[in-house]
């Protein structure tokens, strides 16, 4: 007979309940976390349709107008870290579901701001508002999705981020041409609250998150130096850097080249290539169930040889052929995106929030100052010099995700 009393039997840790593929709970999942990207992005990037309108209107300059942009994009970066902190306490759900309809809210209210100043207070509000979304929402995927459907959700999601980028550029320039930017604002937070209540309405309550109660310093910077410590995640943080960096920096300045001779398209034509974002969706989506069927290591290099692909070819001097180029770039950077993104759930050992929110920093980081950087290639050779920066940025993005391969120990 066993000397040890069934009291000093330590407890089995409880089995962890994942959402499975196929069911209702999943579906909602998805539908919910599309949602969350939609709103974010839409919310984010309403405005950069709108900087002509805003230089003139407040008699700026250009370079100040995109302050409305840039201010957003850079508090998000600053967020995505707090938010990871924030998240542990107060939850994935509640902090998502707080950003989303504190975001929409703030976006309303720009639209009745009096003057430019205030305008920007409320841009940098929002941006570091919405912070508490993208790391969370892939920190809930990998504790909450059946890892073997994790890539098919988090391609859904990021096509939902890709959706949202697109719409809000695409119809805040529509809307604000035949109702002022007042308006287009309002509408666009009013549907920005839509989502949130459609989000918070679907998405399933955590069942393997673990509540970790007050702020202790100490566990965070440990959680991060952890994963830097990782032998492979740096290097997918890198990737996120890298190609952001080089899918921004063709974004930004296509657009200068596009409307100059020989092409002079106007600011609306300019506009609709924003459509290409609808490829992102599709190949997003597409990348992860390729990267759950054939390896998510496999699928990301070839998104990054896509997306090379894609800006080569806008070396062209054929206009159809340039479009095109900028669709099979989108399409590789958005593919390339949804695996990273996914394998950041996956190769985290633990604080899955604190690795998301490594990422997304990169991510950000990354539109920042390779975005900035791209421009100085612009003004000193012309299209050409940006088409070679971001090859090389691209080079150096396919070679970390061969040394992230290299160094995981698990088989994606």
């Amino acid at each position: 007979m066993s000397d040890i009393s069934p009291m000093e039997i330590p407890a089995a840790p409880p089995a962890k309940e994942y959402l499975q593929r196929g069911t209702a709970s999943y579906r909602r999942a998805s539908l919910a976390l599309f949602l969350s990207g939609f709103s974010t992005f839409s919310l984010l990037y309403c405005v950069q349709p709108l900087l002509p309108i805003f230089a003139d209107e407040f008699s700026v300059s250009p370079a100040e107008s995109s302050l409305a942009l840039s201010l957003s994009t850079g508090f998000l970066a600053i967020a995505i870290i707090c938010a990871a902190i924030i998240s542990e306490g107060l939850g994935r759900r509640s902090l998502m579901s707080i950003s989303l309809v504190g975001a929409a809210a703030l976006t309303i209210a720009a639209a009745f701001v009096p003057d430019w100043h205030l305008l920007l207070v409320v841009r940098a509000l929002q941006g570091f508002v919405l912070g508490g979304v993208p790391a969370v929402a892939m920190a809930y995927l990998a504790e909450e999705i059946d890892p073997r459907g994790l890539g098919a959700t988090m391609g859904l999601y990021v096509g939902g981020t890709a959706f949202g980028g697109m719409s809000g550029r695409v119809l805040t320039g529509i809307l604000a041409q035949y109702l002022t930017w007042r308006p287009a604002m309002f509408l666009i937070g009013a549907t920005g609250l839509v989502a949130a209540a459609g989000f918070i309405a679907l998405l399933p309550a955590s069942r393997n998150f673990i509540r970790r109660p007050g702020f202790d310093p100490k566990f965070h910077l440990k959680a991060w130096l952890a994963h830097m410590r990782n032998p492979a995640l740096p290097f997918i943080f890198a990737i996120a850097f890298l190609a952001m960096g080089s899918f921004v920096t063709v974004y930004n300045y296509a657009g200068f080249r596009l409307v100059a001779a020989p092409y002079g398209l106007t600011q609306s034509e300019l506009g609709l290539i924003f459509t290409v974002y609808l490829f992102g969706i599709g190949a997003s989506s597409l990348g992860g169930l390729l990267g759950d069927r054939f390896g998510h290591f496999a699928v990301l290099l070839t998104g990054i040889a896509i997306t090379a692909v894609g800006a080569a070819l806008t070396l062209s001097a054929f206009l159809p052929v340039i479009i095109f180029g900028i669709v099979v770039l989108t399409s590789g950077f958005f593919m390339s995106h949804s695996i990273a993104s996914g394998l950041v759930g996956k190769l985290a050992r633990g604080t899955k929030g604190h690795a998301s929110s490594l990422y997304m920093l990169g991510y950000y980081v990354g539109s920042s100052v390779m975005g900035s950087a791209g421009g100085w290639f612009f003004a000193i050779e012309g299209w050409t010099a940006v088409v070679y920066f971001t090859l090389a940025m691209l080079a150096l993005a396919f070679a970390a995700a061969c040394a992230a391969r290299s160094f995981s120990r698990r088989k994606f």
